[in-house]
């Protein structure tokens, strides 16, 4: 029997614990890339961390005993060696013991400030925040002006262009070599001595998300470091070791100037922050927070207290505020020497993010974890839209500047502004054309048409787009105008903030470079009219590609990772075999905890059968309700009913709502057996709806919850306990097979198996199984939303005779098959309710 591994666990692990640290640990050792699946309320958060740091410590001892060793040399004396290797281990050690001691002070510090708080002394003020006194108004128009520009500068290189491009300005990166950021091409200096430690990138979807992962974080104690651990050697101090630890955000998240914040959306902040800091920008005007020579002291600070203790981002801004330093930029310091790396999707899938933050996953450590949309994030940070009003508030953008400036415009300038007016003018023919030629709400749009405007077919596209990150002028542009809005309306009147919109559509030019294989262009017409062009990526594989090829190991986890050879086929095709790892896990509750079944007929004869052909019979719908009043009338406390869209389940309420004469209406019956609340598109309401559904739980009248699919409540929410001891899916939220992007991408799929091999049934086959799999993954993530701990017990149904079928039932979680009746006979709706009688009875 092998030896079991101690993973520093702060708890005695379940047995599927333990095999998932194992499996971890093992992928990595292995330098694999791992796909594992533990649904939600296993304690997988905590199982990755302990597995991963542990891996870590372990590793970084064994290149401890490496760096301090010798290499044998026949002419010198064995007691000289063993001499050189003591003295090279103390250097070692005491460059390790140096940073150790100085953290240690810090979290004493920040221990005796917590105390003095607490038991009421006095403390001293913060140091008041002021507000940078930036404005993205200077008095002139001067400022506006664009520099001279020649394409074909060599004192320009690559790296400094495609930084500019990425959000860095030009000015700071002088700033950031400072500060010792790991730039593209610097080459080692001084000030770049800190190494670089192992580390490991883990990502989530979300900063809550990260936030829990954080506070996980804090329950562990992580084994000692082997620098703490060489005993008999002078200055080995003996302490439990605090893992290093940086979480990194976005400008939105952490920027402290409150002129910046100001501006509201990411792209308008990241815009005025970078205003702040030209060479253009009066000293007075420039952000008082931004890093440089003369601060780099509170800089080397902010690094020493971010690594002392572990912090989540909402602390990191606050640490920046209190030393009085940008945390934004300042936290790239600790990055070489921390050792875990909190951060969400967008900075860590994005190369031009990881470039713009200086991160290298060069012989790290990858775990995404919430991977199971990991393929559809990729392509949403790949995919971009731009519509008809952004394109015409371009082009009076860019008539309202030539006004000023056309005739101070010279060489080059000239040029490309005149080919952006041109090349921006024919994206929106187009438009129109699409829009007046065709009443459809999608269709697939050629790059050709877009670009069949009058000179347009003379431009270089490339030297165009790089002239746009180059110059600045979206920035130029966009300062001027808000510049004129300002002048023009009194200094009372407020100007509402929006998103820099020759910016955006900077990003859709850059699309039009993309290969052509791997992504589509399509028009759309909304509910209300409103046309856009949108860029569509159909394979995220060389996106990700990069991040895998970089790590030393990617572990891909989440609740809801079945099914799980998508990954294989269209995320990771080009990985040979024997490099991928996949694991899966039952739930941690006992099977006699967790109810399941599939209803495909309920009483009348009714067959349950939710196609979009079907589904809007009104015999199914009223069918439907009646089966959820006896569901009401069974299942205690909460129930929660998962539809396949929005659309969907405001027909079904409208339906539900309509006067029965003689009769209560299906909505009435409902709210008799329990309160009934309905998820509403958008952001605003959820929390309160979520809160007036508990409070009606914990007031014992029960609660009816109908949410959608893909929705606000079936992600991230948890319907532990009492408000899910029922979970209702009903259909099969399959997208629209005949839309356009769903046609492109089959084909797109169809044509990558042929090119690899394949037959054009196969092919077909790949297809067919990537649109069921997108379905019953967003099916999966639902249900996931119930059983939540070890002793949690609930029921799910899932209503539509198609779940029974093996082709969909084989596509469900192991932990959920493991909840259906052993019996293969198919039950009645009566015989589902009794059991359901039972199952409660026996729990209650």
């Amino acid at each position: 029997m092998a030896t079991t591994r101690d993973f520093h666990h702060p708890f005695e692990p379940y047995d599927i614990q333990a095999q998932l640290m194992t499996a971890v640990y093992d992928c990595i050792s292995e330098g694999k890339v791992g796909i594992f699946e533990s649904p939600t309320g296993t304690g997988k958060s905590l199982s990755l961390i302990c597995s991963t740091l542990s891996w870590l410590r372990d590793e970084q001892r064994k290149s401890f005993d490496n760096d301090s060793n010798l290499e044998p040399d026949d002419d010198e004396p064995a007691w000289i060696i063993e001499q050189a290797r003591k003295q090279k281990l103390e250097q070692l050690l005491q460059q390790r013991l140096d940073i150790e001691s100085r953290l240690s002070r810090i979290r004493e510090k920040e221990s005796r400030q917590k105390q003095q708080y607490e038991s009421g002394d006095p403390v001293k003020k913060r140091a008041k925040l002021g507000h940078g006194n930036a404005s993205s108004g200077f008095g002139d128009d001067h400022q506006f002006l664009l520099d001279d520009y020649e394409s074909d500068d060599a004192a320009r290189s690559s790296s400094t262009i495609r930084r500019c491009d990425e959000g860095i300005s030009v000015a700071s990166l002088d700033l950031m070599q400072k500060l010792g950021e790991p730039l593209q091409d610097a080459q080692h200096s001084p000030d770049l001595e800190i190494a670089d430690e192992l580390k490991v990138f883990f990502c989530s979807r979300t900063h809550s998300q990260l936030t829990q992962f954080v506070n996980e974080l804090r329950k562990v104690n992580f084994p000692e470091a082997p620098w703490f651990q060489k005993e008999g050697l002078p200055g080995t101090i003996q302490q439990e070791s605090t893992v290093k630890h940086l979480p990194l955000g976005s400008r939105k998240n952490l920027c402290i100037n409150s002129t910046v914040v100001s501006a509201g959306n990411v792209i308008a902040i990241n815009e005025r922050c970078l205003d702040l800091q030209q060479p253009s920008t009066p000293s007075g005007k420039k952000c008082p927070f931004l890093p440089n020579k003369e601060n780099e002291v509170l800089v080397n600070e902010f690094r020493d207290h971010t690594l002392a203790t572990i912090r989540d981002i909402e602390d990191l801004g606050a640490l920046g505020k209190k030393i009085g330093i940008c945390p934004y930029y300042a936290s790239r310091a600790s990055i070489k020497p921390t050792e875990i790396v909190t951060l969400p999707y967008q900075l860590l899938l994005q190369k031009s993010a990881r470039e713009a933050l200086g991160i290298s996953l060069k012989s790290h450590v990858v775990v995404i974890d919430e991977a199971h949309n990991l393929m559809d994030a990729i392509t949403n940070m790949h995919s971009i839209a731009v519509t008809q009003s952004q394109l015409h508030r371009c082009k009076w953008q860019l008539r309202t500047y030539l006004q000023k400036f056309r005739n101070r415009l010279k060489g080059k300038n000239r040029v490309y502004v005149t080919q952006t007016v041109r090349l921006i003018d024919s994206i929106s023919e187009c438009l129109d054309r699409l829009s007046s030629e065709s009443s459809s709400t999608e269709s697939l749009v050629n790059v050709v048409d877009m670009m069949s405007g009058k000179g347009v077919d003379q431009i270089n596209l490339y030297k165009l787009v790089q002239y746009l990150a180059d110059s600045k002028l979206a920035r130029k542009v966009e300062g001027y105008v808000e510049f004129v809005e300002k002048r023009a309306r009194s200094t009372a009147e407020s100007i509402a903030d929006t998103t820099p919109v020759l910016t955006h559509i900077q990003g859709f030019l850059q699309a039009l470079m993309n290969p052509a294989a791997e992504g589509r262009f399509f028009f759309e017409r909304d509910e209300c009219d409103s046309v856009a062009l949108r860029y569509i990526l159909l394979d995220p594989t060389f996106h990700f590609k990069e991040v895998v090829e970089e790590a030393r190991a990617v572990i891909l986890a989440g609740g809801t990772m079945s099914p799980m050879e998508d990954y294989a086929r269209h995320l990771l095709p080009y990985l040979a075999p024997e490099r991928l790892w996949t694991w899966s896990c039952g739930h941690i509750i006992p099977k006699e905890n967790l109810f399941v079944r599939s209803v495909g007929q309920i009483q009348d004869e009714i067959g349950l059968d939710f196609s979009f052909a079907r589904r809007t019979s009104v015999p199914l719908i009223n069918g439907l309700g009646q089966c959820l009043v006896r569901l009401a009338a069974t299942i205690p406390d909460g129930l929660v009913v998962f539809f396949p869209s929005y659309a969907y389940l405001d027909q079904v309420s409208a339906q539900w709502q309509k006067t029965v004469a003689g009769s209560d209406n299906v909505w009435n019956s409902l709210e008799k057996r329990k309160a009934v609340f309905k998820e509403t598109k958008g952001l605003s309401g959820i929390e309160d709806t979520l809160q007036l559904y508990s409070r009606s739980i914990d007031e014992g009248k029960g609660g009816l919850l109908l949410s959608v699919i893909g929705g606000k409540m079936s992600e991230g929410i948890n319907f532990s306990d009492r408000l899910g001891r029922g979970v209702v899916v009903v259909g099969l939220p399959f997208p629209n097979l005949h839309s356009a992007r769903w046609t492109a991408k089959l084909d797109y799929i169809e044509r990558s198996v042929i090119g690899r091999g394949g037959s054009s049934a196969e092919g077909k086959a790949a297809g067919r199984d990537l649109y069921e799999n997108a379905c019953m993954r967003a099916v999966n993530q639902s249900i996931g939303r119930a059983i939540r701990h070890q002793t949690d017990f609930a029921s799910i149904l899932l209503l539509d005779r198609r779940y029974s079928t093996p082709r969909i039932a084989s596509k469900l979680p192991g932990w959920i098959k493991q909840g259906f009746d052993d019996n293969k006979a198919v039950p009645t709706f009566t015989e589902i309710v009794q059991g359901l009688q039972n199952f409660f009875k026996a729990k209650v």
